[in-house]
């Protein structure tokens, strides 16, 4: 007597005559039939909702592989699971674990800087970081794969070679790192987390050291007017007490922010905080700074950047190119940076010159309120700021004649 189970030879024998058919096995299996190929498809209701999914494709899967596949299915059906969601979920996961073993913490780390929309100076130092500190070490390694314990000792290592402060900021850009890659999906935790508590803790800041009595300073313009270096080195040396904006900003200038006949340079301000909104800020140039500037341009007016690296001209002058100078002329960390030409003209600017303190602030580009906590335009009192700028730059140059202070 024939069953309603198929055999082998219906099996064979089952093929594509000018019209798509089945062969019902039984418990929802059945072998479909169309001019593509054939294929067996297990048929099911779950929740009341009929539902099919395709087992496999003849010859591939043969009809006692159909079964024990149709018979697992039913088998979860049973536990109350829906076979489709259940492989759906064994692809994915197998598809994550797969992602997962190549998706190392360099690779990530990449994919993380990619998508950051930062200026071309916060860029360099975060890569540089990572470059030097992290991917060497970890960053070959799975990222799903790295542990708190391992982080730590990597961090440890940056503490004692390159000091606290690069350990603690590779900390960050790993945690963010480690964001990036938990709403990717391809970690499920921060191994950065919480780890500063077991690192060396950053000691007090210190102020920026700034020679701020007029005698001392002119020693120092005197001492920068004998400098010999490249021209763009000799030119960035003697524009920081002249102009005095952040150390960052005067080395990414642009020749495309310099308007030399106007006597400006307008450029995009840095975001010193988080909530910070990105705006442009103009430093008004004295005849001393469109001067040097004018000469400059003979030498690197045909780059982008004002300043550009000795070595890779697409790069801007080292961090620490300024501070180097300083020390050859025999200023050392402890009386002057290069930071602290704002506080120096600052200081003399109110002190000694008398100007208004908010006038001074404008020009610093820090945060100016009124007395209803509200931000002032940046280009507000700019014609005063202009001459507050020649009178300074006017003043450097008296300072630099011995017996003039």
């Amino acid at each position: 007597m024939r069953t309603n189970q198929l055999s082998a030879l219906d099996v064979r024998r089952a093929k594509f005559a000018g019209r798509a058919f089945k062969l019902f096995d039984g418990g929802g299996l059945s072998l479909r039939v169309r001019e593509s190929g054939r294929a067996w498809v297990f048929r099911y209701k779950f929740h009341g909702k009929s539902r099919e999914t395709t087992l496999g494709k003849l010859p591939e899967m043969s009809l006692a592989d159909a079964r024990r596949r149709r018979d697992e299915f039913r088998a979860f059906l049973a536990d109350g699971i829906d076979p489709i969601e259940h492989r759906r979920q064994q692809v994915e996961a197998a598809r994550m674990a797969d992602q997962t073993r190549t998706s190392t913490l360099e690779k990530v780390g990449r994919d993380w800087l990619a998508a950051q929309a930062w200026a071309a100076g916060t860029r360099e130092k975060v890569e540089g970081r990572l470059n030097r500190h992290v991917f060497p070490a970890l960053g070959h390694v799975p990222i799903a794969e790295i542990t708190p314990s391992r982080l730590l000792e990597v961090l440890r290592v940056v503490e004692k070679s390159a000091g606290i402060e690069s350990a603690r900021r590779a900390r960050q850009h790993v945690a963010r790192i480690y964001k990036f890659a938990i709403a990717s999906d391809l970690a499920t935790f921060n191994p950065a987390a919480g780890l500063e508590e077991a690192m060396a803790k950053k000691p007090a800041p210190d102020h920026f050291s700034a020679i701020t009595t007029p005698a001392r300073f002119g020693e120092l313009l005197r001492a920068i007017n004998g400098l010999e270096a490249q021209p763009q080195v000799l030119a960035i040396v003697r524009l920081a007490p002249l102009l005095w904006t952040r150390p960052g900003e005067l080395r990414h200038m642009r020749w495309s922010e310099v308007d030399l006949d106007r006597a400006e340079w307008t450029f995009w301000k840095s975001k010193r905080k988080a909530q910070e909104q990105p705006e442009l800020h103009t430093v008004p140039l004295p005849s001393q700074a469109v001067e040097i500037l004018r000469e400059l341009r003979a030498w690197t007016g045909h780059r982008e950047l004002v300043f550009p690296n000795i070595r890779n001209a697409d790069r801007p002058l080292s961090a620490n190119t300024v501070n180097a100078c300083l020390r050859r002329l025999g200023f050392d960390k402890t009386e002057h940076t290069h930071h602290g030409f704002r506080a120096s003209a600052r200081t003399m600017l109110d002190e000694v010159l008398g100007y208004r303190p908010d006038w001074i602030e404008h020009q610093l580009a820090h945060t100016v309120r009124d007395p209803n906590g509200r931000s002032y335009n940046r280009t507000k009192h700019l014609e005063d700021r202009r001459e507050m700028m020649q009178t300074w730059a006017d003043y450097c140059d008296r300072l630099r004649k011995p017996g003039d202070e």
